[in-house]
């Protein structure tokens, strides 16, 4: 037996650079997937015609496909893509996923019918997916020394809340200066519907297409950096095992595996099934309704969209703080689950007033609200961020992070907005409109939260020696 420890990376040039770009990459992986939620309500009416009444089942119930398909597509062929990088390297599907998604992305915003933009949102889901499991596997094996990965992980992944700050300042700058941007071209030769009319200003149009712009220097820059040394190692000496699903599922594993997977979903469950309905939340409020009192019908739809976004963005600060606190503590807390229940309890007390009072009642109150479940929420997806790569050997480690972060996370979990999304239309809940909405998400952000908290006395703490 031999004590030695992974020596610790330097801190050189291509160390920071790899950060950096890290950070950056986390940071538009969730700027792509947040679009959804700050350009759904405008597209679909636009895209929907006069029949997409807010709160209308036909509304409700495409606001539920447009969150879940993608999710499903994302999580299949993103299990794929965890394979391909066990198999093909992190480096090399790191550059394709991110070139995936950045062309989907822009390709929505041309979008002429509803099913035009759910076929690229399903590409912009499969990308991020993808790109999540091989970055995360990468860092962890660049930065090998407990102490040392643990912090760079936790502050790259921080970075992603920066992406959810970036992608509502994007939409608020697409709503005040649509009119002044070049026109969208004409977009009646592509297949449509005879009673639509299409907005040549459409400002989430706008938002869709800016998706292109961050991925520019990640193209350009990624490919030059170095593979994983141990992936590298192992394929160099004809070492590196293939890999197959249904190693995780061994008795050694399969605890492993589907705690995760399970626990992973509910954190994905209390982001998608609460927290992002609030953009059809917001219009509802007293104060909004006060504000657009009188208000020709576009002028009101862009006011709603605006005051909706900056609660957003105090959501999404809420969750950069999140981040940062999950990665002071990483390094302070050892025990997991310990680590785990310090977002999870509070959770359990805040969703219910935040989205069963404060959504309903007081914009200020759910300022304050929308903060701390967003710190909450958010925080927990770098826990797994820093927990997934310590649970699965080299050459399984993508495919273990893809299943628990795409079948548990994204298919899984992002299948809770479609629950609230449907559960809302329904009569036995209570409330009318944008209210029935944030009691439909009270409770199933609730429920993900106690189901989460439960499920953590059954997560296995890691093994160190699975790093090397």
């Amino acid at each position: 037996m031999s004590d030695a420890r992974p020596a610790k990376t330097p801190m050189n040039t291509v160390a920071w650079l790899i950060c950096i770009i890290a950070s950056i990459g986390f940071a538009f992986d969730i700027y792509e997937l947040l679009m959804l939620p700050l350009i759904a309500r405008p597209a679909l009416q636009e895209l929907l015609g006069p029949s997409a009444v807010p709160g209308s089942p036909l509304f409700q119930m495409w606001i539920g496909r447009l969150f879940f398909i993608p999710a499903f597509a994302g999580g299949v062929f993103g299990l794929f893509g965890g394979y391909l990088t066990d198999r093909l390297g992190r480096r090399r599907v790191l550059t394709w996923s991110i070139l995936i998604y950045a062309f989907a992305a822009f390709a929505a915003g041309f979008s002429t019918s509803i099913w035009m933009l759910l076929f690229f949102r399903c590409f912009v889901f499969i990308g991020v997916c993808v790109e999540f499991v091989a970055a995360i596997a990468w860092l962890a094996e660049l930065f090998p020394e407990r102490d040392q990965r643990e912090k760079v992980l936790g502050f790259t992944q921080a970075f992603s809340s920066v992406g959810g700050l970036l992608v509502s300042l994007a939409s608020i700058l697409a709503v005040s200066y649509s009119m002044k941007l070049p026109a969208i071209p004409d977009l009646s030769w592509l297949p449509h519907g005879p009673e639509l009319k299409f907005d040549p200003h459409g400002a989430w149009r706008y938002t869709l297409m800016s998706g292109l712009i961050p991925a520019i220097p990640l193209i350009l820059i990624r490919p030059f950096l170095p593979e994983s040394p141990s992936w590298q190692a192992k394929k160099d000496a004809g070492t590196l095992r293939r890999p197959y699903i249904g190693e995780l599922f061994a008795p050694q594993l399969r605890r492993t595996t589907i705690i995760t997977a399970l626990m992973f979903a509910c954190s994905y469950g209390a982001a998608f099934g609460a927290i992002q309905h609030i953009q059809q939340i917001v219009p509802g409020l007293p104060e909004v309704k006060a504000k657009t009192e009188g208000m020709p019908p576009k002028e009101a739809k862009a006011t709603q969209t605006k005051m909706a976004g900056v609660v957003t963005t105090v959501q999404e600060v809420g969750g950069l703080f999140g981040r940062f606190i999950l990665a002071f503590l990483v390094v302070r807390v050892l025990s997991q689950r310990k680590l785990i229940r310090m977002f999870q309890i509070p959770g359990l007390i805040l969703m219910p007033f935040v989205f069963g009072y404060a959504a309903v009642q007081n914009l200020n109150l759910l300022y304050v609200g929308i903060f701390l479940a967003g710190l909450l929420t958010v925080g927990q997806f770098s826990f797994w961020g820093n927990y997934l790569p310590r649970v699965y050997p080299v050459h399984l480690r993508g495919t273990g992070e893809s299943f628990a972060a795409n079948i548990g996370g994204r298919m899984i979990g992002t299948s809770f907005a479609w629950v609230t999304a449907t559960l809302a239309t329904k009569d036995f809940m209570p409330g009318t409109g944008e209210a029935r909405v944030a009691y439909t998400a009270a409770i199933v952000g609730t429920f993900v939260y106690l189901a989460g908290f439960i499920l953590s006395f059954f997560l296995p703490e890691p093994a160190e020696e699975l790093m090397e």
